[in-house]
C-alpha cells in the first residue's frame, strides 16, 4: 500500500489513486463487510422509516418540537444508511473506481452530511431535554415549533455546507497539500477540522445528557426523602429512574460507535497507518451505521407516545388482515348456499 502513496500531486490525484484505498484484500473480508452493511442498512431504513411514519401520521405527536428533532434524526439516519451502504459496498466490495474525483467527493459529502446531521439532531434532542428539565416552567415558551423548524433548517444547511467543502475546492488536489491517509483526495486539514466538528458535537451531547442525568438523580434523592407524598410523585420518580437508564444507554452506545473511528482518524493525521489499521478503520466505519440502526430504538420506540402509536398501527393492521381473511370465507359460504338452493329447486321440479 505504501507504494501507492506517492507524494507527487500528479499521482495522488490520478484515477489510480482510489485503488490504493481499497484495503479489503480477501474475499472473506469483502463478504463480511457486505453482510454487515446489508444487515445494518436494511434494519436502519426499516426502523427509521417506521419512526417517521409514526411521527407524521399522528397529528398530536408531530406538533411537538421534541418529535420534530427525532424525525430529523430518523431522516438523517435513513439517508446515511442508503448513501453509506451504496458507496461503501460499491467501493470496498465491488472495487468500483471508474468514477471521477468530483463524483467520489459528492458521495463522501452525502455521507458526511447525513452522519453530521444525525449527530446534530442528537444534539438538538439533548438540548431539548436539557431545557425541559432545567427550565420546565419556561419550556413551552422557549421551545416552539417555529424555533424547532428554524433550528433544523440551520442544522441541515450547516452540515451540508461543511460536508461539501472538499467538492467546492478544499481538497488536496486543488490546494496541492497533504492528502488524508483514509480518504482519497481529502485534505488533511479538512479531515482535522471535520473531526473537531464531530468531537464538539459529541462533547455538547455528553454535557447536556450529563446535566440531565444529574438533575434526574437530584430529583430521585429528593423524592426518596419525601416518601409521605405518594401517587404522582412515585410515578414521576420511576420516570426519572427510567430516564437515567436511557441516558446511560445513549451515551454508552454513542461513545462505543463513534470512538474507534474518531481515534483512528486523529491518529492518521499524525502518523502513517499500516494496512492492518486501515482495514480496521473500514470495519469500524460500520459502527457508525450501527449507531444509526440503534438510534430509533433508544430515542423513539422507548417513547410511550410512539409506542402507543405503534400498537395502534399493529392493531389496525391485524383488523385489516382479519377482514381480508373473512371476505373469502363469506363469499365461499354464500356460493355454497346458492348452489344448495338451486339444487333443491331442481329436485322439487
Amino acid at each position: 500500500m505504501d507504494t501507492c502513496r506517492a507524494p507527487a500531486n500528479a499521482s495522488k490525484c490520478s484515477g489510480n489513486t482510489m485503488e490504493c484505498f481499497m484495503v479489503l484484500s480477501t474475499q472473506a473480508q469483502k463478504i463480511s463487510i457486505g453482510i454487515l452493511c446489508g444487515l445494518f442498512g436494511t434494519m436502519c431504513v426499516f426502523e427509521n422509516s417506521l419512526v417517521l411514519y409514526l411521527i407524521f401520521s399522528s397529528p398530536g405527536i408531530r406538533k411537538k418540537p421534541s418529535y420534530l428533532f427525532i424525525g430529523s434524526l430518523a431522516l438523517a439516519d435513513i439517508l446515511a444508511s442508503i448513501i453509506f451502504v451504496c458507496s461503501f459496498v460499491n467501493f470496498h466490495v465491488f472495487n468500483e473506481a471508474g468514477f471521477s474525483k468530483e463524483v467520489f467527493l459528492l458521495q463522501l459529502g452525502g455521507v458526511n452530511t447525513s452522519f453530521s446531521a444525525s449527530l446534530s439532531s442528537l444534539l438538538l434532542t439533548a438540548l431539548d431535554r436539557y431545557i425541559s428539565i432545567s427550565r420546565p416552567s419556561e419550556y413551552k415558551l422557549l421551545m416552539t415549533r417555529k424555533r424547532a423548524w428554524t433550528a433544523l433548517a440551520v442544522l441541515w444547511l450547516t452540515c451540508a455546507t461543511i460536508a461539501c467543502l472538499p467538492l467546492l475546492g478544499w481538497n488536496c488536489c486543488v490546494l496541492d497539500s497533504v492528502c488524508s491517509e483514509l480518504f482519497p483526495f481529502v485534505d488533511d486539514n479538512y479531515q482535522s477540522g471535520w473531526v473537531c466538528f464531530v468531537m464538539v458535537l459529541l462533547g455538547c451531547i455528553v454535557y447536556a445528557y450529563a446535566h440531565v442525568l444529574w438533575r434526574a438523580r437530584q430529583h430521585v434523592a429528593y423524592m426518596e426523602k419525601h416518601q409521605a407524598q405518594v401517587g404522582k410523585q412515585n410515578t414521576r420518580m420511576r420516570m426519572d429512574v427510567m430516564l437515567a437508564k436511557t441516558l446511560v444507554m445513549v451515551l454508552a452506545v454513542l461513545m462505543l460507535c463513534w470512538s474507534p473511528v474518531l481515534v483512528l482518524m486523529i491518529y492518521s493525521i499524525f502518523a502513517r497507518l499500516s494496512d492492518h489499521l486501515r482495514k480496521v478503520f473500514a470495519f469500524c466505519s460500520t459502527l457508525c451505521l450501527l449507531n444509526s440502526m440503534v438510534n430509533p430504538i433508544i430515542y423513539a420506540l422507548r417513547s410511550k407516545e410512539l409506542f402507543s402509536s405503534l400498537r395502534r398501527v399493529f392493531s389496525h393492521f391485524r383488523r385489516q388482515l382479519k377482514v381480508t381473511e373473512e371476505i373469502p370465507e363469506a363469499e365461499s359460504t354464500h356460493k355454497s348456499s346458492v348452489i344448495e338452493t338451486v339444487c333443491e329447486d331442481t329436485h322439487t321440479m
